[in-house]
């Protein structure tokens, strides 16, 4: 069985503006403030961006699970821009006050569904536990297949209607299809097909290609990448008909030695490219159709 590769001439550019990891000691032109994230997010529009991939942090600059950042971010994206608002329900890596490095707890992830306000258009799912490898440590990335259903039920009681499902190997793919033997998932199905994470499978062209090749029929899928894999992986991915995120979230520098100098820098790059080998990125509207009349 194949993905769905039709309209390739459209290409959906996700922007992942500040990421659950690095902070400015990585690169100093990260939006960490509500206000910067909304003028972040309507640079990235202007520049080609369809979708907004959202962490948010605390007044002391740490990646934060508490929901009044969100809510606030959230609003002040939405009175800003038009972008499909997407919350990366890993929250992402935190070095607690004892030293401890951990991701937020299964309760609070379900936050994020249950208590932002408005509510955003899409979530994200990490489709199965793996030892996650980061600059502050390796920690398990927790995922078991209860919370995922759990977690979607309370997405389509709260009426969101865009599923991102990243994966980061084959096994992943398969945990996807038993959310949908459950009935918590229904195709065609949206995927983010994520390399180069310490503990994922590796950003090679094989693994790109074997992996698109397992998805299922009809599915839709975008590349994330990190790191020096990012550019060369893009373009691969949007040579093959898949859509792409691009950010801050997943590379600092731009190129080597040069640090990114804003979020919409990368975006314009992503557009260009697209533009070079003959696809548009898509708007917002053919967005909106693509990812959020499935659920």
């Amino acid at each position: 069985m194949k993905p769905n590769l039709a309209s390739t001439d459209k290409v959906i550019i996700t922007a992942a503006i500040t990421g659950g990891q690095h902070g400015r000691e990585a690169n100093p032109n990260l939006p960490l403030t509500a206000e910067e994230q909304a003028q972040d997010a309507l640079d990235c529009y202007n520049a080609g961006a369809a979708v907004l991939h959202l962490h948010v942090r605390d007044e002391d600059e740490v990646n934060t699970p508490e929901v009044k950042y969100y809510n606030q971010a959230v609003r002040l994206i939405g009175e800003k821009t038009p972008l499909i608002r997407q919350i990366g329900n890993g929250i992402g890596v935190r070095r607690h006050k004892d030293g401890y490095v951990g991701f937020a707890t299964l309760d609070e992830r379900f936050n994020l569904v249950d208590n932002i306000h408005p509510t955003p258009e899409m979530s994200t799912i990490n489709a199965g536990t793996f030892g996650f490898k980061s600059a502050l440590g390796e920690v398990l990335f927790l995922h078991p297949l209860a919370f995922n259903v759990e977690y979607l039920a309370r997405c389509k009681e709260k009426g969101i209607r865009g599923i991102e499902i990243e994966v980061y190997d084959t096994s992943h793919i398969a945990n996807a299809m038993t959310l949908v033997d459950e009935g918590m998932l229904n195709p065609p199905l949206h995927f983010s097909i994520v390399l180069g994470i310490g503990g994922g499978a590796p950003a090679t062209p094989e693994n790109l290609i074997h992996m698109v090749k397992q998805l299922p029929e009809g599915s839709t899928w975008q590349v994330i990448a990190v790191g020096r894999y990012h550019v060369s992986t893009t373009m691969m991915a949007m040579a093959m008909g898949g859509n792409v995120r691009t950010g801050l979230e997943d590379t600092v520098y731009y190129k080597k030695g040069e640090r990114v100098k804003s979020n919409a820098q990368l975006v314009e790059r992503v557009a260009r490219l697209a533009h070079e080998i003959g696809r548009e990125p898509a708007t917002v509207e053919e967005a909106r159709e693509i990812l959020l009349t499935r659920y």
